[in-house]
């Protein structure tokens, strides 16, 4: 009996997960293919950027300046003259070829702050990487500001909105929060991204082919049409895609909710929150270290590497974070991050991803993994191609059902006639 009732259950059970892919998708797939088309197009900003107009500080204000790059001080004190009141420099980004502008996101200013790496969107070029082990979130920026570190002209104006505007910082913040500013849009990207998981798990036990069937379900068959050529398509492209699919998907799961899942890989490989702010202790009468000796002291604890990014401290009882990255790595790879504490003029910690456990590592490569960096061309253009599969999977998907859908009344509706002629 047991044996008699075995094939049913296991035909229910493939059911509903047919019924569960199927309506995840139909529902969703609107806001996945945002999702996905965004995606793409951020991870060509760069190429995008002259097409678009959504220019960086060396092409608004003319030919970039030739010359040393000034002192960390001079960059944030440019910055803060153009900040507009209320705000002030929270995070410094330094470009890594010359002739690039340097960006300073604009946080809201608080009463005895010096400014502080508060986290919140990710910003483009450059300070993608930069934010690799980046500290929990204390606030959202409220701008964007590029600066040439050679000159110190800022583009943009005073007006945050402007520095940060255009056509990519739109899709940008369409793909991190679906345009809703509090964390709330945040955590339905996130949300959306479990979606994706799913799909893509789901899709996988129901890909699976019988025995002798293997070669047949990673093509698409000469010929096809209808239904056979959108299953075929639908599933020759989900599996040969999966692996970069899923990885994107987690990536993106993991920016979202960050805690929950560092938690969660810290509790199968142990690993530090790599987002934590070291805590030092302010001493009394002293006088704390400006931000040029800090980036010193942080260059001189890892010689070689070059200097990425800066957060002053946001509270006396925090140290100078320092980005750099090692010489030879990998561009848009997790880099260095060097505390110092401003009060004893000494490094308080470095954070290396050379000494990284493997939990730690698996922790800072989410960002590049979603980004399409650090892994060099091939990688990026596999996550390119992937924000353009929700798109193919929404068609393809949809088609399937409709086509069944519209073939079961068919056949329903001539059942129906016959019936009425044997009668």
């Amino acid at each position: 009996m047991a044996n008699a009732s075995k094939p049913r259950s296991q035909r229910l059970w493939y059911r509903t997960l047919q019924n569960i892919h199927l309506w995840v998708g139909l529902i969703l797939c609107l806001p996945l293919v945002v999702l996905g088309i965004t995606g793409s197009i951020l991870v060509v900003d760069e190429e995008l950027r002259s097409l678009t107009g959504d220019a960086p500080a060396r092409e608004v204000s003319g030919a970039p300046t030739d010359g040393p790059m000034q002192p960390v001080s001079a960059i944030l004190a440019a910055a803060r003259a153009a900040a507009p009141a209320g705000t002030q420099p929270g995070f410094l980004v330094l470009p890594e070829e010359p002739g690039r502008p340097a960006t300073v996101r604009l946080v809201a200013a608080r009463g005895g702050d010096r400014g502080g790496e508060r986290g919140g969107e990710r910003p483009q070029g450059a300070a993608q990487g930069a934010l690799q082990g980046a500290p929990a979130p204390q606030g959202g920026p409220v701008g964007m500001l590029s600066i040439d570190p050679v000159s110190l002209v800022v583009s943009g104006g005073a007006n945050p909105a402007q520095a940060s505007g255009g056509f990519l910082r739109t899709v940008h913040i369409l793909h991190g929060n679906l345009l809703i500013r509090d964390r709330s849009g945040r955590e339905l990207v996130g949300w959306l991204g479990v979606a994706m998981l799913v799909l893509g798990v789901s899709g996988l036990v129901l890909w699976w082919p019988r025995p002798g069937r293997w070669k047949a379900a990673f093509t698409v068959k000469a010929g096809a049409r209808g239904v056979r050529l959108h299953r075929d398509l639908h599933g020759a492209v989900g599996i040969w895609s999966l692996l970069v699919f899923v990885i994107v998907s987690f990536s993106g799961v993991y920016l979202a909710f960050p805690q929950t899942l560092g938690a969660g890989v810290s509790s199968v490989l142990p690993a530090r929150d790599l987002r934590a702010a070291v805590t030092v202790q302010p001493v009394k009468g002293a006088t704390p270290i400006d931000v040029d000796r800090a980036v010193a002291l942080a260059q001189d604890a890892m010689p070689g590497a070059a200097l990425r990014s800066v957060s002053p401290p946001a509270r006396p009882d925090q140290a100078y974070r320092i980005g750099l990255a090692p010489a030879g790595q990998a561009d848009g790879a997790p880099i260095a991050t060097v505390f110092v504490d401003p009060w004893t003029a000494q490094v308080a910690e470095i954070r290396d991803p050379a000494g990284y456990s493997a939990g730690e590592t698996v922790i800072a490569w989410q960002r590049p993994l979603h980004a399409g960096e650090g892994l060099g061309p091939l990688w990026k253009w596999a996550v390119f191609l992937s924000g353009i599969l929700p798109p193919l999977f929404a068609v393809t998907g949809t088609l399937m059902w409709w086509l069944k859908r519209k073939a079961r009344r068919a056949k329903n509706a001539e059942r129906v006639a016959a019936l009425a002629a044997a009668e």
